[in-house]
């Protein structure tokens, strides 16, 4: 049985109970808001959190976490959607002829470009940094959804962290889940992450999606092909 727990704005849940006996239930968040789907073991405490970009931008964040006996599990979700105005904002004080403050297409003005581009690989690096040996990096997708999975050995207890990293409407979205030392990787909790197009439905794409800035969404699965470019 699950529980489904309905994100609809940001202030406000709904929660659909399948059953009376929640702890023994997966919990479905359903996040029309931030555009993704993910089903926990248990049901989830919601905490909004300021998240640090990698040129200095303080994002909003929303984490989703529990446990399940020693078990935790979480999903971290920052918005870089304000990244260009505020990387912008910050260029007009910088000294004249920096390139932060530069109208150069491509990567001035703060770096904001920049900065979405190399979202995925800063979320990596934080990883890295911890005290833990990393087993595992390689690249991912999810319904064409382009990420990164990790996995790592925590130093201090030997448990072991799954990682599924990745950028879906602007969003950065990370999916953590750390077990015992001997336990059976948490696969239906890494692998239950899905996307949701703008009216809140199940999306997948017809190619990979990279979310990169100057690059086109491609149409989803089921929707007309877009005519080829001209030459």
């Amino acid at each position: 049985m699950r529980t489904r727990l309905v994100l609809v704005t940001s202030t406000a849940l709904v929660l659909c109970v399948a059953s009376s006996a929640l702890s023994q239930n997966w919990t479905e968040i359903v996040s029309q808001e931030e555009r993704f789907t993910v089903t926990f073991p248990a049901q989830p405490t919601i905490t909004d959190a300021a998240w640090f970009s990698q040129f200095g931008a303080v994002l909003p964040s929303r984490v989703y976490s529990t446990t399940k006996g020693q078990s935790r599990y979480s999903v971290t979700v920052v918005d870089y959607n304000p990244v260009e105005r505020l990387l912008v904002e910050r260029s007009q004080a910088c000294p004249p002829g920096a390139n932060t403050c530069q109208g150069i297409a491509d990567w001035g003005v703060g770096y904001w470009k920049t900065d979405i581009r190399g979202a995925l690989l800063y979320a990596v690096s934080k990883f890295v940094e911890r005290d833990a040996k990393v087993t595992t990096l390689t690249w991912n997708g999810i319904a064409l959804v382009q990420g990164v999975e990790m996995r790592l050995t925590n130093n201090a207890d030997q448990s072991r962290t799954f990682a599924s990293i990745y950028m879906h409407e602007n969003r950065l979205v990370i999916v953590e889940a750390t077990v015992p030392r001997g336990d059976p990787p948490p696969v239906a909790f890494n692998e239950s992450l899905n996307w949701l197009d703008e009216q809140g439905r199940p999306v997948r794409y017809q190619t990979t999606y990279v979310n990169i800035p100057d690059v086109p969404k491609p149409p989803a699965r089921g929707a007309p092909a877009p005519p080829p470019a001209a030459r």
